[in-house]
């Protein structure tokens, strides 16, 4: 079990000006946007517009935070999401506009490279006891919220709002909270794997 506090984490801003990103993982560790096998990242999105096409990658959106954000896609699909709906999963060169619902939000991402990695990402809640175990090569979880607590074995750490954790296939974890917090949960898999 490895954690990766927020306040370790890369904040970079969007040329555009319309927001900025925190990259949590990314694999290999230091790799471009143009390599990367898998990448984790949240952003703030603070005004309406395109997403940046990603050629090759399967992404999965969820939103942390605001009042949610409207999907517009270029083939003609829409989607909504809230801090309450489901994450959206969809191809990262599929073209797609995004209109904020009332006001800025936060979301997570997670990435992969078709053909060499592969992820899925679910949403689960508190207070638990929570019992976790890789559905894949690793696991990362996100918390939305302060007050969570994780063993591993004997290992026992303490969650803050936006701090992260990355289980290998092997760890068994139990998560616990303080109230009814959110913890995004995402599996990776090298592609054949499963």
């Amino acid at each position: 079990m490895r954690i990766i506090a927020l306040s370790e984490c890369r904040t970079m801003p969007w040329k555009n000006g319309g927001g900025s990103t925190t990259e949590i993982a990314i694999h290999p560790p230091g790799a471009s946007l143009d390599e990367f096998d898998w990448r984790i990242s949240t952003a703030h999105v603070g005004q309406d517009g395109p997403f940046s096409s990603f050629p090759g990658i399967d992404r999965t959106l969820a939103v942390l935070s605001g009042m949610g954000i409207a999907l517009a896609f270029g083939d003609g699909g829409t989607v909504q999401l809230s801090p309450n709906s489901k994450p959206c999963a969809f191809a990262g060169d599929r073209a797609v506009e995004g209109r904020l619902v009332a006001g800025p939000i936060d979301d997570l991402n997670v990435m992969t490279r078709r053909g060499r990695w592969r992820h899925d990402m679910t949403r689960l809640a508190g207070p638990g006891p929570i019992h976790v175990e890789p559905g894949g090569d690793l696991m990362v979880l996100v918390a939305r919220s302060a007050g969570w607590m994780i063993v591993a074995g004997r290992k026992r750490e303490y969650l803050e709002a936006g701090d992260s954790v990355v289980l290998e296939r092997s760890d068994h974890a139990v998560l616990t909270s303080e109230g009814d917090g959110e913890v995004f949960a995402t599996n990776l898999w090298t592609d054949g794997s499963r």
